[in-house]
């Protein structure tokens, strides 16, 4: 056999490429134990012993003036949950209730039981009031072309509506 030279390569021209950046799932494995175990860590250091960099962390995210606001607002008109944490409402209730009662002759309140049903009832129509109370004061609060509610706004509600102050 004769060996025939060998042609050299024609020069070609390198344009760099940007790297793809791939996102790495971590994936549950089948069997028992008979994969790779865990990685031995390095101290800190790279392969070159140079210190690792540190992971960077992302800013959160930053809405413009309003945006939150009206998430929230959609957020809380899509839903028919209760604002009021049940607990908290129920103790105001029976504190308020236990005020009411008169103590008998040897000092002592007595108690009341309540049922679940009742206090959730009472629950619903305070958050029914208490809500379109706000409403009532939003509006009053745009009549006077201002877009927070004041205690005054809250005032005249009540008074245009004949309810006790």
């Amino acid at each position: 056999m004769a060996q025939t030279p060998r042609k050299q390569p024609a020069k070609k021209t390198v344009v760099a490429k940007k790297a793809v950046v791939q996102k790495k799932v971590a994936g549950k494995t089948l069997g028992g134990g008979a994969g790779k175990g865990p990685r031995k860590s390095t101290g800190g250091k790279t392969r070159h012993g140079q210190p690792a960099a540190q992971p960077v962390q992302r800013k959160p995210r930053r809405f413009r003036p309003g945006t939150r606001a009206l998430q929230e607002i959609r957020h809380y008109q899509k839903g028919t949950d209760l604002l009021l944490r049940r607990l908290p409402f129920a103790r105001l209730v029976r504190e308020i209730a236990m005020e009411f009662l008169a103590d008998d002759e040897e000092g002592n309140a007595p108690g009341l039981r309540w049922q679940s049903s009742a206090l959730l009832a009472l629950q619903e129509a305070t958050e029914a009031y208490l809500i379109h109370l706000f409403e009532d004061s939003n509006l009053c609060a745009l009549h006077a072309k201002r877009v927070t509610i004041m205690q005054r706004d809250m005032q005249l509600v009540r008074r245009i509506r004949g309810d006790f102050m």
